[in-house]
């Protein structure tokens, strides 16, 4: 989400910005052994083991979600099918800059215009060639749901546009759907939680009598059952065995939640990764977002467990297990811009490897208990 402004004489200076095959399974088994051997003391519970399906893995999310969302996606197209972006912008937009990320890529206009989605479609084109991302034939049979709302001053709607062009690139037209006629502000947007449909401020849960999540999930995974209101769990869980036992070193919680269908106790489920906005965390809002969002239910009739990584607000020096550590994220966004490095985008970066660990972990078949 957009950041806080501070005004200055004559101009506008910013404060903080918007939300902003065979290996594969080695390490799946790898990382079973692993963690069988981390220490019991954490913050939270451990991420069960639930043994799922993650060839078909989605991710969301709205605004710097958005971007995380389409970042993950293209860096890790082997197994992911499919986005639903909301308020997003496209894939490497940010180019590693700040101003870029708050000027270009948000709010673009003639003297400062959004960097050509043809050229980022290049950039990772040849990324893909180098094993730093995924290759991008692999984004081909990928699904997209790309949202604007029309009443959102936070992120043009023409950066989503902008989107739509970045994806044509590899994914067909007719795999690709595109919703602009909403009249809602700059936030998640359901049929009957939140509030006005054209309010931009926390928690940024909007009603606007359109169900985003139904409409995403339906759009990547294909018909759907309708939704239920019983039958799944909200478990909060540790983030920091996924980072070296400090989540907090890349600007990520202590804990994270699932949303864990009864189904999916005894069953192989799907996943679906929901990315919060900035000020949207767990943090900044408790839990509206992965109670209200809208995907729960959803899941709960259709044999999905809803993953929602969580960030914290940093803004400046901390100690962490290998040294000093300098982060400069008071909104509490996704890092689409570099705050936690120059590889950002790319299948090494920091949370995306976290958010990577946490899937294989949910792939791990459990073992029956001991008799």
């Amino acid at each position: 989400m957009r950041a806080a402004l501070v005004h200055g004489p004559g101009r506008v200076i910013v404060a903080a910005i918007m939300d902003r095959g065979k290996s594969f399974w080695r390490g799946v088994a790898l990382l079973g052994a692993v963690l069988a051997l981390a220490p019991a003391a954490r913050a939270a519970e451990p991420l069960p083991a639930l043994g799922a399906d993650l060839a078909q893995t989605s991710v969301s999310g709205v605004s710097s979600g958005a971007a995380m969302a389409a970042q993950f996606h293209v860096a890790h197209s082997s197994f992911v099918i499919g986005a639903g972006l909301l308020a997003g912008v496209p894939y490497y937009c940010a180019q590693g800059s700040l101003r870029t990320a708050l000027w270009n890529c948000m709010t673009p206009r003639d003297w400062w215009r959004l960097p050509a989605p043809e050229m980022l479609a290049h950039v990772a084109l040849g990324l893909g060639g180098t094993g730093l991302i995924d290759p991008t034939t692999g984004l081909a049979r990928a699904r997209v749901w790309l949202f604007a709302g029309s009443e959102d001053r936070t992120v043009d709607p023409l950066v989503t546009e902008g989107g739509r062009r970045f994806y044509r690139a590899f994914v067909p037209a007719a795999q690709i759907a595109v919703v602009t006629k909403v009249p809602a502000g700059h936030a998640m947007v359901t049929a009957e939680t939140g509030a006005a449909c054209a309010t931009t401020a926390p928690p940024f849960l909007n009603q606007c009598g359109f169900d985003a999540a139904g409409a995403l999930l339906a759009h990547i995974h294909g018909p759907l059952a309708p939704p239920s209101d019983a039958g799944g769990r909200l478990i909060a869980y540790d983030q920091n065995e996924f980072l070296d036992g400090d989540a907090g070193a890349a600007s990520l919680a202590p804990a994270g939640y699932a949303w864990i269908p009864d189904a999916c106790a005894g069953a192989r489920c799907r996943v679906h990764v929901a990315f919060h906005g900035c000020r949207q965390s767990a943090e900044a809002v408790g839990e509206t977002f992965v109670r209200n969002a809208g995907y729960n239910r959803w899941a709960s009739a259709n044999r999905m467990i809803v993953l929602y990584p969580q960030t914290i607000a940093r803004n400046g020096w901390r100690r962490s297990a290998h040294g000093p550590n300098f982060v400069f994220n008071p909104r509490g966004c996704w890092d689409w811009w570099g705050y936690t490095g120059a590889d950002y985008h790319l299948k090494s970066a920091a949370q995306l490897q976290a958010v990577r660990l946490m899937l294989m972990r949910l792939a791990i078949v459990p073992q029956p208990a001991p008799r």
